[in-house]
């Protein structure tokens, strides 16, 4: 918008420019003209007083050489009455043009080699006409006229800059408070929630300022209301599990007591977690700092260590595979186990007993993939269960736990994608970028190669495993 106006009013000041300065110009020029002649009749009228009293040629040699440059004038006299004719002075008018003006009666000017000359009838005390002839060269024309000329330039020139340096100005106090619009709602967006603009500038955009300062209260409003309700439930939850804890304390020793005891444990974490972190509104989803994050094996198999024993129960067949060595990703533990809860939560609430699963683990150069597996009915619309809130469309289901799992793989750089696995059923397949930026700095050409090696690892988890 800046260089717009900027461009409009270099347009403009440039058309009035042309407009005036040419005509005036022009009118220059002509004044220059008639200022020459009008000192070339001067000087032939202060002859003719001479030639009506005497045409002696001594006289009018003298008269000539007083009025003007004897170079310049001329004084034609006819011969009338016996006496010759007199030219005193350079004759440079055709003889033709100097017989029409004294059959005319009336001044004339005629163009000659370097310049114009100005021919004046005068009637002399005979009867008979006399031609003063006044030499104007082209110098005296144009006299000034170049110094008008590049005064008007030197003006014109001034005016547009001025008028780029003014609507320069005016864009800046324009696009400024626009600019300074546009970088609030970025840093509002990238989760700055102090950020705010300055009201100041144009009317409208004083307005939308003020408009935008409103709605990013609000935003803070609205997050801290959402952060307390979440406190607020989340700490409602502790009685239910204090009753569970003692419960769980009395139901002696064994394998599901421990398991129960560990669980209700996990689940006071979890929710102490759930509190704090709405208290202090930092989001807990991706480890910061170099260095930080999780052994996504070790967590693969504590988990399934964990479902493994209600597995049992329920007669269905499991399998584990790439976590038998270390893999490291840029996610915290307490996340990556809540998204493996959420998915193996989801085959043994979905799908009936006796079904089989699998959790398949690959460390590849930049990402790392868990394939989370059943042989169950699958989903008809994976689309539908991605989206926040709608779930399965089956009794219980909120859709929540797989987008806690997209949250997870998107905080990293990576996505999620459902389809169907090599058991026949649902597979879940979670990316999980290792430097935890999208790797597109050279455009399509990456893009790419980042997914032929997503078909590349995807492939390997296609071949046909046997369950134990």
């Amino acid at each position: 918008m800046r260089w717009a106006l900027v461009k409009v009013c270099l347009a403009v000041t440039a058309m009035v420019v042309v407009a005036f300065a040419v005509p005036l110009g022009l009118v220059i020029k002509e004044m220059a003209r008639d200022r020459a002649f009008s000192n070339a009749e001067r000087q032939a009228a202060a002859v003719a007083p001479a030639l009506s009293i005497t045409t002696e040629r001594d006289q009018l040699e003298r008269v000539v050489a007083s009025a003007g440059s004897a170079s310049g004038m001329a004084v034609h006299i006819p011969a009338a009455g016996g006496q010759a004719a007199v030219d005193i002075g350079r004759r440079r008018a055709a003889d033709e043009d100097i017989a029409t003006v004294r059959r005319l009666g009336r001044a004339s000017t005629t163009e000659v080699p370097g310049g114009s000359t100005l021919l004046q009838p005068v009637a002399l005390s005979s009867g008979a006409i006399a031609v003063v002839e006044v030499y104007v060269p082209e110098s005296e024309v144009t006299n000034g006229v170049g110094t008008a000329w590049a005064v008007l330039a030197g003006v014109g020139v001034a005016l547009i800059v001025g008028s780029v340096a003014v609507a320069d100005r005016l864009g800046v106090r324009m696009v400024q408070p626009a600019q300074r619009l546009v970088e609030g709602a970025h840093e509002l967006g990238e989760g700055k929630l102090g950020a705010r603009v300055p009201e100041e500038g144009p009317n409208e955009l004083r307005l939308a300022a003020v408009a935008f300062n409103s709605m990013a209260d609000q935003v803070v409003q609205l997050l801290a209301n959402e952060r307390e309700l979440a406190a607020d439930l989340s700490h409602r939850l502790r009685t239910p599990l204090t009753v569970l804890r003692l419960n769980a304390a009395s139901l002696g020793d064994g394998p599901a007591a421990e398991q129960t005891r560990a669980a209700v444990a996990q689940l006071e974490r979890e929710v102490d977690t759930i509190i704090r972190t709405a208290r202090d509104a930092k989001p807990q989803t991706a480890a910061a700092g170099p260095g930080a994050g999780c052994d996504a094996a070790e967590v693969v198999r504590e988990r399934m260590a964990f479902w493994s024993a209600l597995a049992e129960d329920e007669g269905r067949k499991w399998r584990v595979a790439g976590a038998d060595r270390p893999v490291r990703i840029p996610v915290a533990r307490a996340d990556l186990a809540a998204a493996l809860d959420a998915l193996l939560g989801n085959v043994f609430r979905h799908t009936a007993e006796g079904t089989a699963f699998a959790v398949d683990l690959h460390n590849g150069e930049d990402a790392v993939i868990v394939l989370v597996s059943d042989a169950g009915p699958g989903i008809s619309d994976p689309e539908t269960a991605m989206a926040r809130g709608r779930g399965s469309g089956s009794d219980g289901s909120t859709g929540l736990g797989l987008d806690i799992v997209r949250r997870l793989a998107e905080s990293t750089g990576g996505d999620v994608r459902i389809g169907s696995s090599v058991l026949g059923g649902t597979e879940v397949r979670i990316w999980i970028q290792l430097d935890g930026r999208e790797r597109t700095p050279g455009g399509r050409g990456h893009r790419s190669v980042r997914r032929r090696r997503q078909r590349k690892l995807v492939s390997t988890f296609n071949r046909p495993r046997s369950l134990p």
